[in-house]
């Protein structure tokens, strides 16, 4: 029998102090099996995206890992006075299955609303939401995509860089492609032109080609977009 890919994380709930255990992929067990042009990863095996959230089972507050912690006392009354009282007590603790995922993703949303969090916090949550139905076949991942590309817009002209694990390069490429994705070909030629013409993308050779291409598939969009027109 090998190391089975999940472990158990225990987990200190900075609103309620709850000590809950969740379930996190060990990093040997990351198998990627291929990449969409929007940074959506496929992965052989279990799919660590699905246990990027941590929800509290017993009051409802619920973030991505990397900011879970990061909460104020007026963010805690926030959330035990909008969550909390209305929490029915669950856990997803265990193995999660797609649709607990887009739950926990759901519930991050609600959460970093409630708190005013960045942007570009609350754009990934939205494009992990879309990623997530796009596995399954589901149309609501465009609805998820346009709010995605409405918070990282923001996020690109208020906040600070990077966000998450991109930087202004990365972020500009994504937008480009998630306004083609939404047939903004016009904002998507925008961004990609910004994409290219950044000193950046000198250092990035696999970014470069990618948004080049993905740059003539948006203008050929385009083009026959004002044909049809």
């Amino acid at each position: 029998m090998g190391v089975p890919p999940l472990y158990d994380k225990e987990v200190h709930c900075p609103v309620c102090k709850n000590i809950f255990s969740t379930k996190k992929v060990r990093s040997s067990a990351i198998r990627i099996d291929k990449r969409d042009t929007d940074f959506c990863v496929y992965y052989k095996g279990v799919n660590p995206i699905y246990y990027g959230v941590f929800v509290c089972p017993n009051c409802g507050y619920s973030a991505l890992e990397s900011v879970f912690q990061e909460i104020n006392p007026s963010g805690k009354k926030i959330i035990q006075e909008n969550i909390s009282n209305y929490w029915v007590q669950r856990s997803y603790g265990e193995e999660r299955t797609i649709y607990e995922t887009i739950e926990t993703y759901k519930l991050a949303i609600a959460c970093a609303q409630l708190l005013n969090q960045k942007r570009g916090i609350l754009g990934n949550l939205c494009l992990r939401v879309a990623w997530m139905y796009r596995y399954i076949g589901n149309e609501r991942e465009i609805h998820f995509i346009e709010h995605a590309t409405i918070c990282f817009e923001e996020a690109f002209l208020y906040e600070s860089l990077p966000i998450g694990n991109m930087d202004e390069v990365s972020l500009m490429y994504l937008l480009g492609e998630l306004n083609r994705r939404l047939k903004k070909y016009d904002e998507s030629i925008d961004w990609f032109n910004k994409t290219v013409n950044n000193r950046a993308i000198k250092q990035k050779k696999k970014l470069d080609v990618q948004a080049r291409e993905q740059w003539r598939i948006a203008k050929e969009a385009y083009r026959q977009q004002k044909e049809e027109e």
